[in-house]
């Protein structure tokens, strides 16, 4: 299969993004329920039932009546302070939406008239009239507002540069087996090829050409090239067409890439279901990697918050009960039927894992609406790791619903951060601070120049709550000390804008995955990504300059 170029964009980030959006409007009317999915149901549910205390319900909303240009506003330039939905009390903090007024007249026209409402649905020229009220008076201002391509000051000895821009939102990256080139992954299952060096990436797949759009629209959140060059993909779809609604999980896997033959078509390698998960909490199956040992290991996250039943009639209230979620399933790559091996249990969501040199696996955890520490976890086989019992090593139950843990059940602590960054204090933090999201993780050995040989670098991505000063958004350093169980902690990079996975290549160098250009929560998630690379600074090569 040969790599095909994409349409050329503008090297300007408000010129790639209008442009964007404007040969997507040409080919298609824009499809409400689909742009809700992908900018709206991370916090109001896939059926805009919100979820209690944090996200305000979207079905049945009153507030969409009474306060109509409030609602309307919201996306236009954001909302803050309090608000009442249903009789209850919201404290708001929404971003804007990098949503054009064809686009937004979809995404609200289709909530208006979901799930039991019935507003009077608002036109394009109803949209134009309120943006025009707010700070951002037109959608280039808004976009104008929310991009910037101003990198941070890269550590003594190192330089950051800008790889490429893109046209979509990167969610993993693997090396090529080739060893050159960067492969990059969207959640919607398109694959990218990309030279460093080379202005613009080259599409390998779309989605549409190996996913069965039957089984749901699909989250592919993994991939990775194991050491016989094979590509495996890792796809969660929910599937509403049964009740209750499930996820349809599946690892595609290529034959072994030559020059001659590239990698094939992705073809259905193992697949298995599972109740989805309530309210936006469906973490699905994610990052997959191979191990020392030759065997594949894959994030299973958690389908819930907290272990909750939830309560909507179209899903599943048994938490997480199956065994199938919140761990860390090993898979055999030469079996032609391979099974599940859970190698570790009590992992909320592990979106990222690696090696060092002497074989122990650290991962990263992401925590609980509750505001419990995000953790950094060594992973060993058979232990538990606490969740929905525990988060953190918090000993106070997050939540009424929390149930007790079992008993004669050992809960094996996150690693402790002694500092000086992330969350670090007098007594130290298991991990990091709280809705800071740590994503891709990495291990560089001795042979990396000063001062990142032999430690972990991690990233994360940011907070999707308004709460907290240290809130991810950069790049971390870390230095474990698995006899004492702790971990130092410094930040390297920020503010990056979500960063959310990291690459090596060779030559010492790191390609890091931005996943859109905002640095802030209030920049939202809807916009474009790019790569930026961080490599040694060629000697002699003047001291970089500290960042305005």
């Amino acid at each position: 299969m040969n790599l095909t170029s994409p349409s050329h964009f503008c090297r300007t980030f408000t010129a790639l993004l209008l442009a964007s959006f404007s040969l997507v409007a040409l080919a298609a009317p824009p499809d409400g329920a689909k742009l809700y999915a992908q900018y709206c149901g991370i916090c109001h549910g896939p059926e805009g039932r919100g979820i209690v205390g944090t996200f305000p319900p979207l079905a049945g909303s009153d507030f969409i009546v009474k306060e109509r240009e409030k609602a309307l506003r919201a996306p236009l330039e954001g909302l803050t302070g309090k608000i009442q939905v249903l009789g209850k009390e919201y404290k708001a903090g929404m971003p804007p939406v990098a949503l054009n007024d064809e686009q937004l007249e979809a995404v609200l026209g289709f909530v208006f008239s979901a799930w039991g409402n019935n507003a009077k649905p608002p036109t394009q020229q109803e949209i134009a009239g309120l943006r025009a009220k707010t700070r951002f008076k037109t959608y280039a201002d808004l976009i104008a507002a929310l991009g910037s391509s101003q990198l941070p000051p890269a550590p003594e000895g190192w330089e950051l540069k800008e790889g490429v821009e893109l046209g979509f939102s990167p969610v993993r990256l693997a090396l090529h087996p080739d060893a050159q080139r960067v492969m990059m992954l969207s959640s919607g299952g398109d694959v990218w090829v990309w030279e460093p060096g080379s202005d613009e990436p080259g599409l390998l797949y779309e989605g549409s050409t190996y996913l069965d759009a039957k089984l749901g629209d699909p989250q592919v959140m993994g991939m990775m090239v194991d050491r016989k060059g094979r590509l495996y993909l890792v796809s969660n779809q929910r599937n509403v067409s049964v009740k209750p609604v499930v996820n349809e999980v599946t690892i595609f896997r290529t034959q072994a890439w030559t020059k001659e033959k590239n990698f094939g078509k992705p073809t259905p390698w193992f697949r298995t279901s599972y109740p989805f998960g309530v309210g936006p909490y469906n973490h699905g199956v994610s990052n997959i990697a191979e191990g020392p040992d030759g065997k594949l290991y894959v994030n299973s996250g958690s389908r819930t918050d907290g272990g909750e039943p939830g309560n909507s009639p179209n899903y599943d209230k048994s938490g997480e009960k199956d065994g199938m979620t919140a761990c860390m399933w090993q898979l055999d790559p030469e079996a032609e039927k391979p099974a599940i091996t859970v190698f570790a249990k009590g992992l909320r969501n592990n979106f990222g894992f690696c090696w060092d040199d002497a074989g122990h696996l650290v991962a990263t955890e992401n925590g609980p609406d509750a505001h419990a520490p995000e953790e950094l976890n060594l992973i060993e086989k058979d232990k538990h790791y606490g969740f929905p019992y525990q988060f953190s090593d918090w000993t106070k139950k997050p939540y009424p619903y929390t149930p007790a843990t079992p008993e004669g059940l050992a809960i094996t602590q996150p690693l402790r951060n002694i500092g000086p960054d992330a969350g670090a204090g007098a007594k130290g933090l298991s991990t990091f601070d709280p809705h800071s999201s740590p994503a891709g993780i990495v291990w560089l050995d001795k042979t990396w120049p000063a001062p990142l040989g032999g430690t972990f670098l991690t990233a994360r991505y940011g907070n999707l709550l308004d709460v907290g000063k240290d809130v991810g958004f950069d790049i971390l350093q870390l230095t474990p000390d698995f006899q004492a169980r702790t971990v130092g902690v410094k930040r390297l990079l920020a503010p990056l804008a979500r960063p959310i996975d990291i690459l090596k290549l060779s030559g010492h160098r790191l390609v890091i995955a931005e996943f859109c250009h905002g640095t802030t929560l209030a920049a939202g998630i809807g916009t474009p990504g790019r790569v930026v690379m961080l490599t040694p600074k060629p000697a002699g090569a003047p001291a970089p300059r500290t960042a305005p």
